[in-house]
C-alpha cells in the first residue's frame, strides 16, 4: 500500500516547478498546476492534496486569490498552504498569513528548507486531523450518552407516573393519552399571542415529559379511598384532594437535591399541584383563578378532564367524543381557560385519534375493575 502524502505544486514558472518536483518526488506524490484555476481544480480532485506549495506572483489569479478561494471552500479549507515568493516584506507575509496560509518559503528555493518545512507542516496537519477525529468520536459518544440518559430519564418518569396510576384501577392508558393531548394542545397554543412567548419547542418537550407525573401524589392516598367503588363522602374527598399536595411535595423534595433549578421539575410540580384548579377559582387545592393558575396546569387540566370523560369509570360508562366535547365546551370560561379550550376544540379530532390509538382493551378494563373486588 502506497501511503505517500500528496503535494500540489502551483507555480507559473517551469524552472521552479521542475526544481520543486525533483526535490519532492522521491518522498511524496506530486501534482502540478501552472495557474490558479487549475490549482483549484486539482485541490478538489481525488486524492486531495495533503499540502499546497503556492506561488504568490502569477498572472490572472495570484497566489493570494487562490488561497482565499481555498479557505472559503469547506472541502479545501483545511489543506495547509505554504506560499512560495520572492517577496520578503513584512506586510506581504502578514497578508498571506491573514488569508490562512501556514508558512512562507522565500525564493531562491533551498531543497533542505523545502523538505523540512513540508515535513513539519504535514506532521502538524496529521496531528490536527487526529485531534479532530478524536473530538468527533468523543462528541458522538457524549451525544449517545446524553441520548441514553434522556431516554432513561423519560422511562423513569413514565414508570413513576405508572406506579401512581397503577393504584387507581380505572386509568389504563391514561398516562400515554394525556401526555399526547398535552403535546398537541401546547403546540396548537404556541402561535397564540397569549402563549407564544412561553410555549417554545423546548418548553413543550418539558411539558410532554412532565405530564405523566400529574397524579404521582396518588401514592399517598389510602387504598380505602382511592379504590372505593362508589362516590366518596365529603370527608373522603378532602383526603383525595390531598394527592395534589403529596405530588407537589414529593417533587419539591427531589428538586432540593439538585445543584441548579430544573424546568422539568418546575413544570412537574405545577402540573401535580394545580391541574385540579379551575379558571373560575372553584378548583383545588388553593382555589386559584384565571392567570394565577400556571399555564402548564391549565393545559394538563384540559387533557385530564377530556380523557376522564371518554374513559370508563366505576361511576359512569365512557362518553362518546361528541358528548365529551359538549361537556368540555360547557366548561369554557368556568372550568377551563377559554382560549385554551378554543384551541382544544380546534385539535379535538387529533385528540380523538390519539384516544382511539391508545384505547384501553376490554381485557385491561376488566383487569382494572377487577382490582376493586380484591
Amino acid at each position: 500500500m502506497n501511503d505517500k502524502k500528496t503535494i500540489l505544486i502551483v507555480d507559473d514558472t517551469p524552472a521552479n516547478v521542475s526544481l520543486l518536483n525533483n526535490i519532492l518526488k522521491d518522498r511524496y506524490k506530486t501534482k502540478i498546476a501552472t495557474n490558479g484555476e487549475k490549482a483549484l481544480k486539482l485541490a478538489l480532485s481525488n486524492p486531495a492534496p495533503d499540502l499546497i506549495l503556492l506561488d504568490v506572483m502569477m498572472p490572472e489569479m495570484d497566489g493570494y486569490e487562490v488561497c482565499e478561494c481555498l479557505k472559503s471552500d469547506v472541502i479545501t479549507q483545511d489543506i495547509p498552504v505554504v506560499f512560495l515568493t520572492a517577496k520578503v516584506a513584512v506586510e506581504d507575509e502578514a497578508k498571506g498569513l491573514s488569508l490562512g496560509a501556514v508558512d512562507y518559503i522565500t525564493k531562491p528555493i533551498s531543497a533542505p528548507i523545502v523538505l523540512e518545512r513540508v515535513k513539519n507542516h504535514l506532521a502538524l496537519k496529521e496531528a490536527r486531523d487526529l485531534l479532530q477525529e478524536q473530538n468527533r468520536l468523543l462528541e458522538e459518544k457524549v451525544n449517545e450518552r446524553t441520548r441514553q440518559l434522556d431516554e432513561l430519564h423519560d422511562v423513569a418518569m413514565e414508570a413513576m407516573g405508572a406506579l401512581a396510576e397503577s393504584r387507581d384501577p380505572e386509568t389504563g392508558n391514561h398516562i400515554k393519552r394525556t401526555q399526547l393531548y398535552v403535546k398537541l394542545l401546547a403546540e396548537a397554543l404556541s402561535s397564540h399571542p397569549r402563549f407564544s412567548h412561553f410555549l417554545t419547542p423546548e418548553i413543550i418537550t418539558q411539558l410532554y415529559k412532565a405530564a405523566p407525573l400529574h397524579d404521582i401524589g396518588k401514592v399517598g392516598v389510602p387504598d380505602a379511598i382511592l379504590l372505593k367503588p362508589g362516590k366518596l363522602t365529603e370527608e373522603e374527598f378532602e383526603v383525595m384532594k390531598l394527592h395534589t399536595v403529596y405530588g407537589r411535595d414529593a417533587l419539591l423534595a427531589a428538586e432540593k437535591k439538585l445543584s441548579e433549578p430544573s424546568d422539568f421539575l418546575l413544570f412537574a410540580k405545577e402540573i401535580a399541584y394545580s391541574h385540579q384548579e379551575k379558571w373560575d377559582g372553584s378548583g383545588y387545592p388553593e382555589g386559584l383563578a384565571g392567570e394565577a393558575i400556571p399555564i402548564s396546569a391549565r393545559i394538563m387540566a384540559i387533557a385530564d378532564v377530556y380523557d376522564a370523560l371518554i374513559s370508563r369509570r366505576v361511576y359512569k360508562p365512557p362518553f362518546s367524543h361528541e358528548k365529551a366535547m359538549t361537556i368540555m365546551i360547557e366548561g369554557r370560561g368556568s372550568h377551563f381557560d377559554p382560549d385554551m379550550l378554543d384551541a382544544f376544540v380546534e385539535i379535538s379530532e387529533q385528540c380523538r385519534s390519539v384516544a382511539q390509538k391508545y384505547a384501553d382493551s376490554e381485557q385491561d378494563i376488566q383487569s382494572h375493575l377487577g382490582k376493586l373486588q380484591i
